[in-house]
């Protein structure tokens, strides 16, 4: 048996997000700026995406600007508001590579940076935050789901925090778009970034949500695109693509939310029952798809390598940071010690994962953990 149990790395591309990607190739591959008709088909495909975009996310159109992934919208968001306001920012220690090094291109700068720690669920105190607030704070960033362990953030009650204080707060959305209600209205906050792959859609396409009245300097300069404020000519099919996946799931989730979180809790139970393991991150506060652990005596990238002799597919943290000797930063923030923080296992299902396979996983993986112990 086959089971592909490292969805939090990237997504296979749903149907109606191929055919619908296909369908653009075909019909909407004139350059959205050109005024013929060919230009003027692609533009509608365009701002239909935006629109459907928005819906999924309880945005408006307006603020809804298509960038390469969520590196990009993340770099873009964070880079642009230092720039145009400079100052303080506050952020966590377990961000994803993608904020933590953009934070560190800043610090470069002379840009004061505070991380916020996290408890040993993965959660960050709202309380620590209104601690680390400066009078020079200009913004705040929080991840709203670790890529790693899972844990979901109070991310409405640190926007709250942030609106009180006069403070842009940016959150990095990309691995909870598509998996829970994401209502950026209700959240109150001022930008979020998402990434297609994580949903079904491709690789190489994302967006940035920004409120309305928040204006952000151009991340890229060229043509003008994206009412100015992400040059490039848009990448239509993979828009396409990236709005039908979103808007699919978000249809979905009240039903994949429940099939994924019952086969989540399956793999933690039986995983639980192995000596020497401890689940890692909130065990409620908790992406519904993404079940990970830490064990004892063990090497996590043997432990992956193992799995995949077996056929399965799994990792021992963040896709990201895959091949690197150091341990995750995300479990060292947690307070895991390294002997601990080695042995980790990241297992990330999603609506396409069957009963079938877990219970696979699950008559694999003990065996399989005792193994290495062993050697």
């Amino acid at each position: 048996m086959k089971v592909y149990a490292d969805n939090a790395a990237t997504t296979k591309m749903s149907k109606i997000a191929l055919d619908t990607m296909m369908d653009a190739i075909e019909n909407g591959y004139g350059n959205p700026s050109s005024l013929h008709s060919l230009g003027r088909d692609a533009r509608r495909l365009l701002e239909r995406a935006r629109a459907q975009t928005a819906k999924a996310l309880g945005a408006k159109p307006e603020e809804i600007f298509f960038t390469s992934g969520g590196t990009e919208a993340n770099n873009w968001a964070i880079k642009a508001a230092a720039d145009k306001q400079g100052g303080h920012v506050v952020s966590t220690s377990i961000e994803h590579p993608a904020v933590l090094n953009c934070l560190k291109y800043l610090e470069d700068r002379r840009v004061d940076i505070t991380y916020l720690g996290a408890n040993q669920s993965g959660l960050v105190s709202p309380d620590e935050l209104v601690r680390a607030i400066r009078q020079d704070t200009t913004l705040i960033t929080v991840m709203t789901a670790n890529n790693e362990v899972g844990t979901i953030q109070p991310i409405q009650a640190m926007a709250d925090i942030a609106r009180a204080h006069g403070i842009t707060f940016h959150t990095d959305a990309v691995q909870a778009a598509g998996h829970i209600q994401i209502d950026v209205k209700a959240l109150g906050v001022d930008m979020l970034s998402i990434s297609g792959h994580k949903f079904g859609a491709p690789r190489g396409v994302g967006a940035l949500y920004v409120r309305k009245g928040l204006k952000l300097s151009p991340f890229l300069h060229g043509g003008g695109q994206e009412n100015g404020a992400r040059s490039g000519t848009e990448n239509t099919p993979g828009i396409c693509a990236l709005a039908a996946a979103l808007a699919d799931s978000v249809s979905r989730l009240p039903g994949s939310i429940d099939k994924v979180t019952n086969m989540r809790d399956r793999l933690i139970e039986g995983t639980l029952k192995i000596p020497g393991t401890c689940l890692t991150g909130d065990r409620d506060m908790r992406l519904p798809g993404i079940a990970s652990f830490a064990f004892d005596n063990v090497d996590g990238e043997r432990l992956v390598m193992m799995l995949e002799a077996a056929g399965i597919c799994a990792s021992s943290g963040s896709a990201c940071a895959s091949g690197r000797e150091n341990v995750s930063h995300v479990l060292t923030a947690m307070g895991l010690p390294d002997e601990v923080n080695q042995g980790s296992l990241r297992l990330s299902i999603n609506e396409n994962n069957t009963d079938s396979e877990i219970e696979y996983i699950l008559q694999k993986l003990p065996g399989i953990v005792e193994r290495l112990r062993d050697l």
